[in-house]
Protein backbone atom coordinates (compact mmCIF):
# COMPACT_ATOMS: atom_id res chain seq x y z
CA UNK A 1 0.00 0.00 0.00
CA UNK A 2 1.22 3.20 -1.09
CA UNK A 3 1.67 5.67 1.86
CA UNK A 4 -1.09 8.58 1.83
CA UNK A 5 1.01 11.61 0.71
CA UNK A 6 3.01 10.01 -1.90
CA UNK A 7 -0.32 9.82 -4.31
CA UNK A 8 -1.50 12.59 -6.32
CA UNK A 9 -4.70 12.03 -7.38
CA UNK A 10 -5.59 13.87 -10.38
CA UNK A 11 -8.31 14.57 -13.29
CA UNK A 12 -8.29 15.66 -16.18
CA UNK A 13 -11.25 17.58 -18.58
CA UNK A 14 -11.26 17.83 -21.84
CA UNK A 15 -12.30 19.53 -25.21
CA UNK A 16 -12.31 19.15 -29.39
CA UNK A 17 -9.56 20.78 -31.25
CA UNK A 18 -12.52 22.91 -33.14
CA UNK A 19 -15.99 24.04 -31.75
CA UNK A 20 -17.98 22.16 -34.36
CA UNK A 21 -17.86 19.44 -37.11
CA UNK A 22 -18.59 23.00 -39.96
CA UNK A 23 -15.33 24.72 -38.11
CA UNK A 24 -13.31 21.21 -38.92
CA UNK A 25 -10.65 22.21 -41.75
CA UNK A 26 -11.01 19.98 -44.88
CA UNK A 27 -8.36 17.52 -44.19
CA UNK A 28 -9.34 17.45 -40.00
CA UNK A 29 -12.78 16.57 -41.67
CA UNK A 30 -12.02 13.71 -43.54
CA UNK A 31 -10.01 12.04 -40.80
CA UNK A 32 -13.28 12.75 -38.28
CA UNK A 33 -15.23 11.14 -41.48
CA UNK A 34 -13.39 8.15 -40.96
CA UNK A 35 -13.21 8.09 -37.31
CA UNK A 36 -16.58 8.20 -37.42
CA UNK A 37 -17.40 5.43 -39.85
CA UNK A 38 -15.74 2.82 -37.58
CA UNK A 39 -17.90 4.52 -34.63
CA UNK A 40 -20.86 4.38 -36.51
CA UNK A 41 -21.09 0.63 -36.01
CA UNK A 42 -21.78 1.37 -32.30
CA UNK A 43 -24.03 4.39 -32.89
CA UNK A 44 -26.21 3.00 -35.38
CA UNK A 45 -28.56 6.58 -35.32
CA UNK A 46 -25.55 9.20 -35.72
CA UNK A 47 -24.11 10.51 -38.41
CA UNK A 48 -20.25 12.21 -38.68
CA UNK A 49 -21.70 15.71 -37.64
CA UNK A 50 -23.35 14.60 -34.61
CA UNK A 51 -20.96 12.29 -33.10
CA UNK A 52 -18.71 15.51 -33.27
CA UNK A 53 -20.19 15.88 -29.92
CA UNK A 54 -17.56 12.59 -28.75
CA UNK A 55 -14.51 14.09 -30.30
CA UNK A 56 -12.95 15.66 -26.97
CA UNK A 57 -12.40 11.91 -25.73
CA UNK A 58 -10.23 10.92 -28.47
CA UNK A 59 -6.51 12.41 -27.94
CA UNK A 60 -6.44 12.90 -32.38
CA UNK A 61 -9.04 15.31 -32.22
CA UNK A 62 -9.40 16.63 -28.77
CA UNK A 63 -7.29 19.11 -26.30
CA UNK A 64 -7.15 19.24 -22.32
CA UNK A 65 -8.47 22.04 -21.24
CA UNK A 66 -8.16 21.91 -17.12
CA UNK A 67 -6.00 19.06 -14.99
CA UNK A 68 -6.82 19.45 -11.46
CA UNK A 69 -4.68 17.22 -8.83
CA UNK A 70 -4.35 16.92 -4.85
CA UNK A 71 -2.28 15.29 -1.89
CA UNK A 72 -3.12 14.57 0.88
CA UNK A 73 -0.64 16.22 3.74
CA UNK A 74 -0.93 13.98 6.70
CA UNK A 75 0.14 15.25 10.50
CA UNK A 76 -0.11 12.78 13.71
CA UNK A 77 -3.62 13.47 14.39
CA UNK A 78 -5.30 14.61 11.07
CA UNK A 79 -4.47 14.36 6.95
CA UNK A 80 -6.41 17.16 4.98
CA UNK A 81 -6.21 17.21 1.07
CA UNK A 82 -4.44 19.80 -0.80
CA UNK A 83 -5.73 21.01 -4.53
CA UNK A 84 -4.86 22.79 -7.33
CA UNK A 85 -5.57 23.29 -10.78
CA UNK A 86 -3.95 23.85 -13.59
CA UNK A 87 -6.38 25.58 -17.04
CA UNK A 88 -5.63 28.14 -20.48
CA UNK A 89 -6.22 27.96 -23.60
CA UNK A 90 -2.41 27.30 -24.26
CA UNK A 91 -2.59 23.29 -24.07
CA UNK A 92 1.25 23.17 -24.31
CA UNK A 93 1.75 25.69 -21.74
CA UNK A 94 -0.62 24.32 -19.63
CA UNK A 95 1.07 20.68 -19.85
CA UNK A 96 4.54 22.04 -19.25
CA UNK A 97 3.26 23.61 -16.00
CA UNK A 98 1.76 20.68 -14.94
CA UNK A 99 5.40 18.44 -16.06
CA UNK A 100 7.48 21.25 -14.03
CA UNK A 101 5.24 20.76 -10.94
CA UNK A 102 5.52 16.50 -11.37
CA UNK A 103 9.03 17.03 -11.99
CA UNK A 104 9.15 18.72 -8.45
CA UNK A 105 6.72 16.46 -6.66
CA UNK A 106 8.06 13.53 -7.94
CA UNK A 107 12.26 14.44 -7.70
CA UNK A 108 13.47 11.38 -4.84
CA UNK A 109 10.29 9.53 -3.93
CA UNK A 110 8.73 6.61 -4.60
CA UNK A 111 5.47 8.88 -5.34
CA UNK A 112 2.71 7.83 -8.29
CA UNK A 113 -0.32 9.03 -9.83
CA UNK A 114 -4.24 8.05 -9.04
CA UNK A 115 -7.33 8.91 -11.47
CA UNK A 116 -10.70 7.55 -11.35
CA UNK A 117 -10.44 5.20 -15.47
CA UNK A 118 -6.99 6.88 -15.39
CA UNK A 119 -5.56 3.82 -17.06
CA UNK A 120 -8.00 3.98 -19.77
CA UNK A 121 -8.23 7.38 -20.43
CA UNK A 122 -6.34 10.30 -18.43
CA UNK A 123 -2.90 8.85 -17.99
CA UNK A 124 -2.68 8.10 -21.92
CA UNK A 125 -4.28 10.77 -22.78
CA UNK A 126 -2.26 12.92 -21.14
CA UNK A 127 0.85 11.38 -22.81
CA UNK A 128 -0.67 11.18 -26.01
CA UNK A 129 -1.34 15.16 -25.95
CA UNK A 130 2.22 15.60 -24.71
CA UNK A 131 3.61 13.06 -27.81
CA UNK A 132 1.72 15.30 -30.29
CA UNK A 133 2.77 18.70 -29.00
CA UNK A 134 6.46 17.19 -28.93
CA UNK A 135 6.90 17.06 -25.52
CA UNK A 136 9.36 14.52 -23.04
CA UNK A 137 6.91 12.63 -20.64
CA UNK A 138 7.21 13.04 -17.19
CA UNK A 139 9.12 10.14 -15.22
CA UNK A 140 5.70 8.64 -13.47
CA UNK A 141 4.16 8.84 -16.93
CA UNK A 142 6.96 6.87 -19.08
CA UNK A 143 4.37 4.06 -19.57
CA UNK A 144 4.31 3.64 -23.33
CA UNK A 145 4.52 0.04 -24.41
CA UNK A 146 3.78 -1.66 -20.67
CA UNK A 147 1.53 -4.16 -20.36
CA UNK A 148 -1.67 -2.78 -18.21
CA UNK A 149 -0.71 -4.24 -15.55
CA UNK A 150 2.88 -2.87 -15.44
CA UNK A 151 2.20 0.22 -15.21
CA UNK A 152 3.04 1.68 -12.09
CA UNK A 153 -0.24 4.16 -11.67
CA UNK A 154 -3.48 3.55 -9.49
CA UNK A 155 -7.31 3.55 -10.56
CA UNK A 156 -9.67 3.80 -8.47
CA UNK A 157 -12.16 2.06 -11.18
CA UNK A 158 -9.51 -0.59 -11.51
CA UNK A 159 -9.45 -1.06 -7.86
CA UNK A 160 -12.83 -1.46 -7.26
CA UNK A 161 -13.57 -4.20 -10.47
CA UNK A 162 -11.68 -6.27 -7.62
CA UNK A 163 -9.94 -8.71 -10.68
CA UNK A 164 -13.28 -8.19 -12.70
CA UNK A 165 -12.11 -7.05 -16.55
CA UNK A 166 -15.86 -6.70 -17.89
CA UNK A 167 -17.09 -3.71 -16.32
CA UNK A 168 -17.07 -0.20 -16.01
CA UNK A 169 -18.68 1.79 -13.07
CA UNK A 170 -18.39 5.49 -13.39
CA UNK A 171 -17.04 7.36 -10.53
CA UNK A 172 -20.74 8.86 -9.80
CA UNK A 173 -22.50 5.86 -9.21
CA UNK A 174 -19.04 4.39 -7.05
CA UNK A 175 -19.76 7.59 -4.91
CA UNK A 176 -23.21 6.80 -4.35
CA UNK A 177 -22.67 3.23 -3.89
CA UNK A 178 -19.92 3.81 -1.21
CA UNK A 179 -21.72 6.82 0.36
CA UNK A 180 -19.64 9.45 -1.17
CA UNK A 181 -21.14 13.23 -1.77
CA UNK A 182 -21.11 13.09 -5.84
CA UNK A 183 -19.29 15.80 -7.95
CA UNK A 184 -22.13 16.12 -10.44
CA UNK A 185 -23.95 18.97 -8.84
CA UNK A 186 -23.47 21.62 -10.92
CA UNK A 187 -22.31 20.01 -14.51
CA UNK A 188 -20.78 16.76 -15.39
CA UNK A 189 -18.64 15.64 -18.19
CA UNK A 190 -20.70 15.72 -21.23
CA UNK A 191 -21.08 19.43 -20.75
CA UNK A 192 -17.74 20.42 -20.67
CA UNK A 193 -17.18 20.96 -24.04
CA UNK A 194 -20.45 23.02 -24.82
CA UNK A 195 -19.54 25.33 -21.68
CA UNK A 196 -15.69 25.85 -23.07
CA UNK A 197 -16.86 26.50 -26.61
CA UNK A 198 -19.94 28.76 -25.57
CA UNK A 199 -17.58 31.64 -24.59
CA UNK A 200 -17.03 34.11 -27.39
CA UNK A 201 -14.80 36.45 -25.56
CA UNK A 202 -11.92 36.50 -23.62
CA UNK A 203 -13.45 37.21 -20.42
CA UNK A 204 -15.97 34.51 -21.12
CA UNK A 205 -13.76 31.96 -21.45
CA UNK A 206 -12.12 32.44 -18.36
CA UNK A 207 -14.81 32.51 -16.73
CA UNK A 208 -15.81 29.00 -18.49
CA UNK A 209 -12.84 27.86 -17.49
CA UNK A 210 -12.56 28.79 -13.61
CA UNK A 211 -16.33 26.36 -13.70
CA UNK A 212 -14.85 24.14 -14.83
CA UNK A 213 -11.45 23.48 -13.11
CA UNK A 214 -14.20 24.02 -9.68
CA UNK A 215 -15.74 20.56 -11.44
CA UNK A 216 -12.46 18.79 -11.97
CA UNK A 217 -11.42 19.42 -8.10
CA UNK A 218 -14.71 17.92 -7.14
CA UNK A 219 -14.26 14.88 -9.27
CA UNK A 220 -10.33 15.21 -7.77
CA UNK A 221 -11.95 15.17 -4.24
CA UNK A 222 -14.25 12.32 -5.15
CA UNK A 223 -11.13 10.29 -6.35
CA UNK A 224 -9.50 10.77 -3.31
CA UNK A 225 -12.42 10.08 -1.25
CA UNK A 226 -12.94 7.09 -2.81
CA UNK A 227 -9.38 5.56 -2.81
CA UNK A 228 -9.80 6.44 1.10
CA UNK A 229 -12.71 4.05 1.17
CA UNK A 230 -11.49 1.34 -0.51
CA UNK A 231 -8.24 1.49 2.00
CA UNK A 232 -10.90 1.40 5.20
CA UNK A 233 -9.55 5.13 5.94
CA UNK A 234 -11.84 7.91 7.20
CA UNK A 235 -13.19 9.91 4.88
CA UNK A 236 -11.85 13.67 4.81
CA UNK A 237 -14.45 16.14 5.86
CA UNK A 238 -15.28 19.70 4.18
CA UNK A 239 -12.64 21.70 6.28
CA UNK A 240 -9.76 19.73 5.51
CA UNK A 241 -9.92 20.25 2.30
CA UNK A 242 -7.49 23.22 0.65
CA UNK A 243 -7.57 24.42 -2.69
CA UNK A 244 -3.91 26.33 -3.53
CA UNK A 245 -2.60 28.03 -6.56
CA UNK A 246 0.05 26.65 -8.30
CA UNK A 247 1.29 27.95 -11.66
CA UNK A 248 2.74 31.14 -13.49
CA UNK A 249 0.94 34.54 -15.16
CA UNK A 250 0.40 32.75 -18.51
CA UNK A 251 -2.14 30.02 -16.66
CA UNK A 252 -5.42 30.71 -15.29
CA UNK A 253 -4.87 28.81 -11.93
CA UNK A 254 -7.88 29.14 -8.86
CA UNK A 255 -6.18 30.06 -5.69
Amino acid sequence: MHPLSNILFIDIETASQHESFEALPDAWRELWNAKANGLMRHYADETPETLYSRAAIYAEFGKIICISCGYIKETEDDKKLVLTSFYCEDEKDLLEQFCGMLSKWTAGNNKTLCAHNGKEFDFPYLCRRMTILGMKHPSCLQIGGKKPWDVPLLDTMEMWKFGDFKSYTSLNLLAHVLGIPSPKDDMDGSMVGDIYWSAKTQEEREKCLERIATYCQKDVITVAQVYLRLQGEELLSSHNIEIKKYGSHQLYVRG
